[in-house]
């Protein structure tokens, strides 16, 4: 059996990866942790939530960084919106749109990692079942 430390160290890294361009399922991750170590359940839905915002917040500087490079997807629903449009940060494919564009037109950090947290955290509480 896994310990919960090594568990939740590598549901850390699926969360992180799983946030930015890599096709990873990050709630399968936190699910399976979650079917060895049910009593761990709102310590791995903060370290999935940390990860996967930590991934997220990669996402967002990438955008930064590509600013002066070329147009960001999703550019117009970020302005329209700003950084509360993050809260849908965890939707694939369009989630990492979001970060980016959120980066490109350089956000406020701070708003984007909060509202990323904000519904990254909400997704992994209905993922892991908690309080039902």
């Amino acid at each position: 059996m896994i310990s919960p430390e090594t568990g939740l160290a590598g549901l850390f890294a699926a969360s992180f990866a799983a946030a930015t361009l890599l096709p990873m399922p990050s709630e399968a991750a936190l699910y399976g942790f979650l079917q060895l170590h049910p009593e761990l359940a709102w310590t791995a839905i903060a370290v999935a939530t940390l990860g996967n915002t930590a991934g997220g917040m990669t996402t967002y500087l990438v955008g930064r960084w590509i600013a002066t490079k070329k147009p960001a997807k999703h550019l117009e629903t970020v302005e329209r919106f700003g950084a509360p449009a993050l809260v849908l940060a965890w939707l694939p494919l369009i989630g990492e749109a979001l970060v980016l564009a959120a980066g490109w037109l350089k956000l406020n950090w701070i708003a984007a990692a909060g509202f990323q947290m904000l519904g990254r955290f909400l997704r992994y509480v209905v993922v892991a079942g908690v309080g039902s």
